[in-house]
């Protein structure tokens, strides 16, 4: 069994509120959750207005596969959601 974990850093800098930023948020978690079957949620800066930090997990039987979908989600960000910018990510397969 695999298990991938990524931390993405996101800035989302048109936005001026936490309810604004969590509008943004939770519709994109929505969209990856339904999209990449896998588990994501806000794990840090929740009081940042402009600022946000995802935890994605992945659990497979193949270490390529748990990588390659974590590697989707970043993409999938910045390709589908031009109104955040993609900060940093980091991919760790345990």
């Amino acid at each position: 069994m695999h298990v991938g974990v990524c931390t993405i850093e996101l800035r989302l800098p048109g936005n001026g509120s936490l309810k604004g930023k969590r509008s943004v948020i939770k519709s994109m978690l929505a969209r990856i959750r339904h999209g990449f079957n896998i588990s994501i949620a806000e794990v840090d800066a929740q009081d940042a207005r402009q600022r946000a930090v995802l935890g994605v997990a992945c659990v497979s039987t193949s270490a390529d596969y748990v990588h390659g979908q974590l590697e989707q989600v970043v993409q999938w960000i910045e390709t589908n959601r031009p109104d955040v910018e993609l900060v940093d990510y980091e991919i760790e397969i345990l």
